[in-house]
């Protein structure tokens, strides 16, 4: 895990001379290690059992995987998009952290809307977060939320794009859960039933801003985390996402240690979350991961990032399912449905009315158990 890995789908496809980089951005460090993500084709996933078969194996074992969306319509239609939502994220932040934070709805008891600047606790010493994002809704901008809050113009103003990517997110989506599904042997239909579109479901859109920290006091932007739902597609174009990678992938004799992941031009990051473990008992992984800042010249640019969280609608409960090639075996304590779930896990390093003195901000870190 401490070297740079590229597995190869088919060689016409993907050259190790390929130039993977953003032209307008400074380059990824060639000297950092990387993680040794495999990498995927969206076009080969549609009819290559191979490619199939690689991705559960991605799925099982980091819970990490590149998919490259080229060559595909639906792949192609993201890249676009996502590009759009790139050149929209810095006219959003210039709203200003005292406009945004009119949307921060925290105190009402939701996840959605504004999160601050240095408003999380990231680590075991009491630092806060080096970030802010936005959290856009699909029950709001689908007709789908009975009180739904209300967001900055500037969204309204992009609603067609907004709804386009959600339904495009979804329906690739959709199409690796049907994957899994297949590979777990469970009834036609068994995970896309728990993530239908118009359902009400924690699905939402992040637009994150991350700003260059001074060289002489970096911390990391993102604590240590695994996500909570069930599948995240993220494009960054900047270094700064890191993974620990679990024992079974780590040389023997060594302690795992974190590694970045380079992001790639033409491709998306797709991780899985608590909620496929949950459902499959363990079977496939969420993995731990956080974000710093990035590394070499890269620091000194602002990161945006943008992210799809797909989540298993509110009412669904977060527990193994049963049948096909699900292990037997109990649930990790009472399970909860996944409103319930996602909004404990979002809120709980957050700070709440008055600011906590360092102290506290440690022990809120050690009671998510996000330590160990």
């Amino acid at each position: 895990m401490t070297t740079e890995t590229i597995t190869n789908t088919h060689a016409s496809l993907y050259q190790e001379s390929e130039d993977f980089s953003f032209p307008t951005l400074p380059p990824f460090p060639a000297d950092i290690p990387t993680a040794p993500l495999l990498r995927l084709s969206l076009s080969s996933l549609r009819s290559s059992s191979e490619e199939s078969g690689r991705f559960f194996t991605a799925s099982k074992e980091l819970g990490f995987f590149y998919l490259d969306l080229r060559n595909d319509p639906l792949g192609e239609e993201l890249l676009s998009q996502s590009s759009r939502f790139f050149d929209l994220a810095p006219k959003f932040y210039k709203l200003g952290r005292e406009e945004l934070s009119k949307y921060d709805y925290k105190n009402v008891g939701s996840y959605m809307g504004y999160k601050g600047f240095g408003s999380a606790v990231v680590d075991e010493k009491g630092n806060l977060d080096r970030n802010e994002f936005y959290n856009i809704p699909k029950d709001d901008f689908f007709g789908i939320s009975e009180k739904p809050f209300t967001h900055p113009d500037i969204l309204y103003q992009n609603t067609d794009l907004i709804k386009s990517y959600i339904n495009n997110s979804h329906a690739l989506i959709t199409l690796l859960l049907n994957h899994l599904n297949t590979h777990l042997q469970l009834p036609e239909g068994t995970l896309q039933s728990l993530h239908r579109l118009n359902e009400p479901s924690g699905d939402q859109i992040r637009i994150i801003k991350s700003p260059p920290q001074p060289p002489s006091d970096q911390h990391t932007a993102l604590g240590k985390h695994t996500d909570f739902g069930s599948l995240t597609l993220l494009f960054n174009q900047l270094g700064g996402l890191q993974i620990l990678p679990p024992p079974s992938l780590t040389p023997a004799g060594k302690e795992p240690e974190w590694t970045y992941v380079k992001p790639l031009r033409g491709h998306c990051i797709i991780n899985l979350g608590d909620a496929m473990t949950k459902f499959t008992g363990g079977l496939l992984r969420s993995n731990i991961h956080r974000v710093v800042s990035p590394p070499g010249e890269q620091a000194e640019e602002t990161r945006y990032s943008v992210v799809y969280f797909s989540r298993p609608e509110d009412e669904v409960v977060l527990k193994r399912l049963e049948g096909g090639v699900i292990p037997n075996g109990q649930d990790d304590g009472e399970a909860m449905n996944s409103k319930e779930w996602i909004k404990l896990q979002a809120l709980r390093l957050r700070k709440v009315g008055v600011e906590k003195s360092e102290e506290e901000r440690r022990r809120l870190w050690e009671e998510t158990g996000r330590g160990s």
